[in-house]
């Protein structure tokens, strides 16, 4: 029997990272955060100086860079994953507003999608995974046997983030900023030419903008447990 795989893809604060994390802990599955990978390739561009003034990455100069790059995850104590810079955790770092601003246009270069998919793939190989990202029913795993699509609106999808920086003492940002940078972002991750943000045909679609964190939950759990393919796996 196949190993079950769960594709979790949506806008950006929508709160798909939190239910992929979820899941895999109650599933016992391997769980893959695939933003936080682009956004490891985004801190590596900001940190060696590849973007130019105006924001756009300097192409050619991260093409002679990618290779030295490694990006992988590290389970922690409290099982939680963070994720590695060439052996650095920068969890907490790729989580920052500048970051934010800027990992549309790193991900949606073509041959950092190449590696990363990749990546992933490999990563996801061996073992019964749950996946988030923004193309992972769509690209990395048109196959999954489970695809859920998370939305919410704007404005709840912006004070969720702006509740989460303040959380984290991120007191220089404003509601205002989040909300026009999550609007940006939504736009260029869905009009990119290469994998763009889409509903899988046949994903199911998830709106929590009325949903708590355990609602949401539990209404994804039940997908899983639906699933032929996972009733065969834990038979087995």
């Amino acid at each position: 029997m196949d190993n079950v795989k769960i594709a979790i893809d949506g806008f950006s604060s929508c709160g798909k990272s939190t239910l992929a994390k979820q899941l895999a802990a109650k599933l016992g599955f391997l769980y893959i955060d695939t933003g936080a990978m682009y956004r490891a390739i985004t801190l590596y561009a900001l940190r060696n100086n590849i973007m130019y003034r105006d924001g756009t990455p300097d192409v050619e100069m991260l093409r002679e860079h990618i290779k030295n790059i490694k990006v992988s995850f590290q389970r922690m104590p409290n099982g939680n994953m963070h994720t590695l810079l060439n052996g650095e955790d920068v969890e907490k770092n790729i989580r920052t507003v500048s970051v934010s601003r800027h990992v549309s246009a790193i991900s949606k270069i073509d041959f950092v999608r190449a590696e990363m998919v990749d990546l992933q793939r490999n990563l996801a190989k061996d073992f019964s995974v749950v996946m988030d990202g923004r193309d992972i029913g769509t690209v990395v795993f048109p196959d999954a046997q489970l695809k859920i699509f998370v939305t919410a609106s704007p404005e709840v999808r912006a004070q969720r983030r702006y509740d989460e920086l303040i959380a984290k003492g991120e007191e220089d940002v404003s509601f205002e900023e989040i909300f026009e940078n999550l609007k940006a972002r939504d736009k260029a991750d869905s009009e990119r030419t290469i994998a763009p943000l889409r509903k899988a045909d046949d994903a199911i679609l998830l709106d929590n903008s009325d949903m708590t964190i355990e609602q949401q939950f539990e209404t994804a759990l039940k997908l899983v447990q639906d699933l032929p393919a996972y009733k065969q796996l834990i038979q087995k």
